[in-house]
């Protein structure tokens, strides 16, 4: 099913329909990278993203029926050994969404800035 008329569905019966496509778990593979600041220059405490664009951005925006702040969406994201609650914030830019990975999990994963991830990612 289209994901505009999958999204219109939800929003007119207040549910997914049958038949709309998963709800998740979707994996997602990207480059992470360090958000910089209007500088130009990563300012002390910045954020490391992965980009979740394309088919996937589109399914869950059609599958998300609970925003949060700002329009973010609340996720449970896995890279590797690690799964966490968070929160997907949409971007203009990407024309999708954001996934914010916070300092545990990147020790943990031993990820860096520019490192290539899968994350599997479910509605929560």
């Amino acid at each position: 099913m289209d994901a505009d008329l999958a999204r219109f569905l939800r929003d007119e019966l207040g549910h997914a329909p049958e038949g709309s496509g998963a709800v998740g778990p979707w994996a997602v593979r990207g480059t992470v990278w360090l958000w910089q600041g209007s500088d130009g220059a990563p300012a002390k405490g910045s954020w490391y993203f992965l980009t979740i664009d394309g088919e996937t951005a589109q399914a869950i925006r059609a599958h998300a029926v609970n925003a949060a702040a700002w329009g973010s969406v609340y996720v449970e994201a896995t890279i590797g050994g690690t799964t966490w609650r968070t929160s997907l914030f949409p971007s203009k830019q990407a024309g999708g969404w954001l996934l914010p990975l916070k300092a545990a999990v990147r020790k943990a994963e031993k990820i860096a800035e520019g490192s290539e991830i899968e994350a599997v990612l479910a509605l929560a």
